[in-house]
């Protein structure tokens, strides 16, 4: 399918007929920043690929929202299934946006301040096999890593500002 942007219309093979193309509608997940002895709690943003060449690239843990369940739940579920952690959800204190418009994805993630409510377990797996990888890091740690989004570290440690907004940024990998 031929897709012309100018005009948000999509072709269908006959040169005479066009239709309106439909975009996605933006995913929403949540991420939880959990700082531990002023180490932020991140894990792999995707399955490894070894031959790919590249960094990792690093996150808050969280992920998709299900409907009918609440925001704080949700992150307790994605929490605990990416790094085996139980925790408590505090206040909302970012909404970060990013997009790849070649691919029409486009997701809003809401990250929520959380404390551990237990020690991580030694021993974990993530069932959707993801997440294979987690790790604390400090600040200064981060200078040396690929992580997303670009506030991040100012988010986690800075707890004394509001809730920030951080624009489409496009989505890397």
């Amino acid at each position: 399918m031929c897709v012309v942007k100018k005009t948000g219309l999509a072709h269908t093979g006959d040169p005479r007929q066009f239709q309106p193309m439909t975009p996605r509608p933006p995913r929403l997940a949540t991420r939880a920043l959990i700082l531990s002895d002023q180490r932020l709690l991140l894990v792999n943003a995707w399955p490894e690929s070894p031959s790919s060449g590249q960094d990792l690239l690093w996150c808050a843990p969280g992920g998709g929202v299900n409907p009918h369940s609440s925001l704080p739940a949700n992150l307790i579920r994605e929490v605990f299934e990416e790094t085996g952690a139980s925790i408590t959800v505090g206040a909302p204190v970012l909404v970060n946006e990013f997009h790849d418009e070649a691919r029409d994805f486009h997701q809003v993630d809401i990250y929520f301040r959380c404390r551990l409510s237990a020690p991580l377990p030694e021993v974990w797996r993530d069932p959707e096999g993801i997440v294979t990888k987690r790790r604390f890091f400090s600040r200064a740690d981060l200078a040396a890593i690929r992580y997303k989004p670009d506030s991040l570290a100012d988010v986690a440690w800075n707890t004394d500002r509001a809730i920030s907004y951080d624009a489409l940024e496009p989505l890397i990998r």
